[in-house]
């Protein structure tokens, strides 16, 4: 029905009804324009939205670069920031004391200040002694003779850059006229026959290669300096011979790491050089490291593979149970449905919320960093105490404040907005949740993977050296090389005497004293 003809049959004002029709049409076309301007509304606040994400990540991001380049790399809260969570008892204790005292606050015991100065020099140098006595006995002044009331010692620390020198082996021969026989005491095995490296220099050199990362021509350098001349060639020939010698102790290193039950695990990518092409492609070292809560010595081994597969790892650690603290890499993923159990790192946890709360000063960050330093707190307590005193002492301590923290992780989670920096941080501590608090179970699992960050990190920055590996064959000599070495270095050993040690028994020893050359087992 027209709506226009039903309306003039209630009124006698023929105008009315055009009049309605109009006011209807306008207020139908200011709704319509309201609907539009709302989802126009709408599409900026969600574009705004997302660009307030955006900027916040990249903000988080710049200041993670700027903090490993040019800040402080500790991320342990500033001293402002050490208040955890609980009223300062002290404070309070201090205020009611001065109330009761008439308001005079006792003047706090002084503390004794630390005299800066030179650290002394290490006692197990060789001392040189220069004396400096006066030219006479006698008094320059009166003549009369001079009695000597003290002494004033000075110390310089010196060094005499790498010196070589040669083992000259004469071996006379001995003849018998009767029988025409010649006598004469054999050759001593070596690891290189017939070469003019001596133990000394072999190891040497593999320590500029692996330890201190030096490319074999700046080796070259150094030698040419004093005369001697060591070709590239030569020494890359030496390492290859070394790597092969060496294989019986890396295979051991590795027997012995998989008795322990809990492991670090990491990887830093390595450039290879594609043979024929030119160019590098990416392989990956993989290190495992022992649990330095567990007993024994501190184990290392390298792994050196073309890619970072999980099928690497799940390789290497075929048939082996146990703990696995590592990162949140997808590639292990395998190995915790085949039966080892993971822990997770608080200190990646740590790390996220450090670089959010640097970036952005996030009171939600500066909390839970808070609750983290709580946690450290304790393993600072149980630090050198027996297992069972430190499980105890988690028990106590780290699972109450776990507690209270997953709580409060909970209670905050839904309060900020998805998609933030702030809700990532948080969604990885949550995710990880399980794994996190593992440690607390017991008094020997690590709490964080910096062990085996440790060890990795020379090899990353060692990179900015050699650039490159120039072959498959090469990177797993230098894993196994490196494995050796970075387990003398965790032991306490020097490596260059530990090498030298073993390349000049390592060719007569037997099978069943090989264990004795292993480098955490110092040899008589």
């Amino acid at each position: 029905m027209d709506f226009t003809a039903k309306l003039a049959q209630f009124t006698a004002d023929s105008t009315l009804p055009d009049w309605v029709q109009e006011a209807v049409k306008g207020m139908v076309d200011e709704a319509q324009k309201s609907v539009r301007s709302n989802l126009e509304l709408d599409a900026v606040h969600t574009e705004l939205r997302a660009a307030n994400i955006k900027i916040e990540a990249l903000i988080l991001e710049l200041a993670h670069h700027r903090r490993m380049r040019f800040g402080a790399k500790s991320e342990a809260l500033s001293v402002d920031q050490l208040d955890l969570f609980i009223e300062t008892l002290e404070s309070d204790r201090a205020e009611l004391e001065a109330h009761i005292n008439g308001c005079v606050e006792p003047k706090p015991p002084k503390v004794k200040r630390l005299v800066a100065g030179r650290q002394p020099l290490p006692a197990h140098l060789e001392r040189v002694i220069h004396r400096h006595d006066p030219a006479s006995c006698d008094c320059g002044t009166c003549g009369k003779a001079l009695v000597k009331i003290g002494e004033d010692v000075t110390e310089q620390l010196d060094v005499e850059p790498a010196r070589f020198f040669v083992h000259q082996h004469i071996r006379s021969q001995w003849a018998c006229r009767a029988c025409e026989t010649v006598t004469a005491q054999p050759i001593a095995p070596a690891i290189i026959d017939g070469g003019m490296a001596a133990p000394g220099l072999l190891s040497w050199v593999s320590v500029c290669k692996f330890v201190d990362h030096l490319p074999l021509y700046r080796v070259e350098q150094i030698a040419q300096r004093t005369g001697v001349s060591l070709s590239r060639s030569t020494m890359t020939q030496w390492i290859g011979k070394i790597g092969v010698s060496l294989e019986p102790l890396v295979e051991l290193l590795s027997f012995y790491l998989r008795l322990r039950t809990s492991w670090h695990a990491d990887e830093t990518p390595i450039q290879q050089l594609a043979p024929g092409k030119g160019k590098t492609k990416r392989a990956y070292l993989w290190a495992y490291r022992s649990n330095d809560l567990d007993d024994g010595p501190p184990i290392v081994v390298f792994e050196y593979q073309p890619g970072r597969g999980g099928k690497y790892a799940h390789e290497f650690l075929s048939g082996w149970q146990g703990h696995l603290m590592v990162d949140d890499y997808s590639g292990y993923k395998a190995l915790f449905r085949a039966g080892v159990t993971e822990l997770a790192c608080w200190a990646h946890a740590r790390r996220k919320l450090f670089d959010l709360h640097v970036a952005t000063k996030s009171p939600i960050a500066e909390q839970a960093l808070k609750w983290i330093v709580a946690l450290y707190d304790v393993e600072k307590k149980g630090k050198d105490v027996d297992c069972a005193a430190r499980g105890q002492l988690r028990q106590q301590e780290a699972k109450p404040l776990l507690a209270s923290f997953h709580a409060w992780l909970t209670q905050v989670h839904p309060t900020v907005a998805p998609g933030s920096s702030t809700r990532k941080a948080l969604d990885y501590t949550l995710r990880r949740w399980p794994a996190l608090i593992r440690y607390a179970e017991t008094g020997n699992l690590p709490i964080d993977n910096n062990p085996v960050e440790n060890v990795i990190r020379p090899i990353a920055v060692g990179k900015k050296n050699w650039l490159f590996v120039g072959s498959e064959r090469a990177g797993r000599r230098a894993a196994a090389i490196q494995s050796l070495l970075a387990t003398a270095k965790l032991n306490g050993l020097d490596p260059a005497d530990w090498l030298k040690m073993v390349l000049e028994k390592l060719p007569t020893c037997l099978n069943s004293d090989i264990d004795d050359l292993l480098p955490f087992r110092r040899a008589a």
